[in-house]
């Protein structure tokens, strides 16, 4: 789950799962649920709009013409290059290494993974008793760009990196990985036993990407190795270049490559800033990119000659983290004042307008409204109620002293930081303040750079309340496991958050997310994981606000690429019609 354009949305990797893999339907509820705690969707006779789960003008190959550059919008310039890393954990990098990097699956638009046979041409469970043993068939034809094969060893080498037993390698997640007792060689070197020590129902979900064992080999090699570099790939292309003037990040054709030949010549990924990105569009500098839930920029994306808009269910959902080490928040009490002062209901119509769609408020952590498994467990503090928000701040300590509250000589105030030159979480600080403020919370808003806003305010903790979006994947505790899970020790003896960047978890919570991915039974892993979004709600750790569409800004005559959902895009099938 990742912000929203022009804020760099952060991912969840693909590692630990709830249940039984669920697809995000092709509907939505056409109404926003009330601001008091109904879940949405909850009524069978509620109107539905009916949504595509996927639009990205699916075309065969045939009907693709070659050759061609593909000029792609992103929203910052990354620096960390390895998708795993915690400061890596990008939608904008996902979007480059998907291009470059090998996957063991991926998804259809229904969000069914099957074996990506340019690199696994099979992958199955071959036994459970006394343990569960996944074997993996490698594409011989596979290898890196530096010519060697890829085999078990990379796969060895990337859960070592990955389980958690070393905290100096700075993994974005450690779910599923921990899991594993071994990865050893099979018959050959193409083939992968992978030995659980205890079942885990959603394995499907490692091993993408897939990093040569030179990047998981040492923490430095895995922290700073790709760090403004892209030393090694094995996909339909290769990397060509960055330009740190520009910001742009070249990737071309390889012809090396043993699979389907990429239609485009090159890709340019270009990073711009504000009214920049769409305005490229508008220009015809840009061929394609994530407009994001802005109605201005919908509108004028919508109004380019010879582009389109391509929407489509996104799995991603809008919230507010809310950081529990800040000494403002650090009372649970004060966090759920916070939950109980926003009209959540309010801040999402004033999101959503003008883009033509019709959410509902999102009541879990885990669950998108259409997957099977979804309720509302928000309880009381999903509704909006500032009369209790007031009560359970004078149980803080908080005294009201108009207009703004205190307690001893320290004044309540929150710091909501945003994205520099992203209108739409301008317009969301700027509501939560006046709705705070009306319970006594005074909140400043602090712009910030874009390519700055998760590197240098997020990750560390140098915010009090920010608004992004997380991306979520087939596998719905995956998806979020990392972002949820209690800190661990570092080889310095102080906490490690990772990837909960509301940095606030509890031992039951972790609890309770493990034992839904060991269950083999999708009701009771539902159960778990349902179990733990009530405690994750109680903590106030990200406030969920609405499942997201996803608006894609096309040239009309580009094919098979746009709103993905949960559809993992094929690059080499990218191109032009005309």
């Amino acid at each position: 789950m990742t912000a929203t354009r022009r804020s760099a949305r952060r991912l969840s990797l693909w590692t630990r799962g709830a249940a039984a893999v669920l697809a995000l339907t092709a509907v939505l509820p056409s109404a926003a649920c009330g601001s008091g705690g109904e879940r949405a969707g909850r009524h069978a006779g509620d109107a539905r709009q009916a949504i595509k789960a996927y639009d990205v003008n699916p075309l065969p190959r045939s009907r693709v013409r070659d050759g061609g550059t593909l000029q792609w919008g992103l929203t910052e310039f990354p620096a960390q290059w390895n998708l795993n890393h915690v400061d890596g954990n990008l939608a904008d990098v996902k979007k480059v290494v998907d291009a470059l990097m090998p996957a063991a699956f991926r998804a259809d638009e229904k969000a069914a993974p099957s074996p990506n046979t340019d690199y696994v041409t099979a992958a199955t469970v071959t036994a459970t008793n006394p343990r569960q043993v996944v074997t993996y068939t490698l594409n011989p034809r596979a290898r890196w760009s530096d010519g060697t094969s890829i085999t078990w060893q990379d796969y060895q080498a990337q859960w070592k990196a990955m389980r958690g037993a070393d905290p100096d390698f700075h993994v974005a997640s450690t779910t599923g990985y921990q899991d594993i007792a071994s990865v050893e060689k099979g018959e050959n070197d193409h083939e992968v036993k992978v030995t659980f020590q205890t079942p885990f129902s959603e394995w499907q979900s490692l091993f993408w990407p897939l990093y040569p064992r030179s990047a998981n080999a040492t923490p430095q090699a895995f922290n700073t190795g790709w760090l403004n570099r892209i030393p090694v790939t094995a996909g339909p292309f290769r990397f060509a270049a960055f330009d740190q003037t520009a910001k742009t990040v070249t990737v071309v054709r390889d012809e090396r490559w043993w699979g389907d030949r990429a239609k485009l010549d090159k890709i340019v990924f270009r990073a711009l800033d504000g009214e920049a990105l769409v305005g490229a569009f508008t220009n015809g500098e840009l061929d394609v990119f994530d407009i994001g839930p802005s109605a201005p920029d919908y509108a004028r994306a919508k109004g380019a000659k010879g582009a389109v808009i391509r929407q489509a269910a996104g799995p991603d959902f809008r919230h507010f983290t809310v950081n529990g080490e800040s000494p403002a928040l650090s009372d649970p009490k004060v966090r759920q004042a916070i939950a109980l002062g926003l009209d959540r209901d309010a801040i999402a119509r004033s999101d959503l307008q003008g883009l033509g769609w019709k959410g509902a408020l999102l009541g879990n952590h885990f669950f998108m409204n259409t997957q099977e498994g979804y309720q509302d467990n928000s309880g009381e503090l999903g509704r909006y109620d500032p009369a209790r928000a007031e009560r359970l701040l004078d149980e803080a300590g908080w005294r009201r002293a108009s207009p703004t509250r205190r307690r001893g000589g320290t004044e309540l105030t929150v710091r909501f930081v945003v994205p520099a030159g992203l209108q739409l979480s301008k317009s969301e600080g700027e509501l939560a303040r006046a709705m705070l403020e009306r319970i006594g919370v005074k909140v400043t808003i602090q712009a910030v750079p874009g390519d700055d806003f998760f590197a240098k305010y997020i990750i560390p903790g140098n915010f009090d309340i920010a608004p992004f979006s997380y991306f979520g994947t087939p596998f719905p505790v995956s998806s979020s496991y990392a972002t949820y899970a209690a800190a661990v020790k570092g080889s310095d003896g102080k906490p490690r958050w990772n990837a909960n960047f509301g940095r606030t978890g509890r031992r039951e919570i972790d609890t309770a997310m493990r034992r839904a991915s060991s269950y083999l039974d999708p009701g009771r892993a539902r159960a778990e994981t349902n179990e733990a979004d009530r405690m994750i709600w109680r903590e106030v750790n990200v406030i969920p606000l609405y499942q997201r569409p996803q608006n894609w800004g096309v040239k009309a005559t580009l094919a098979n690429i746009g709103a993905p959902g949960f559809y993992t895009l094929r690059y080499a099938d990218i191109g032009f019609t005309a």
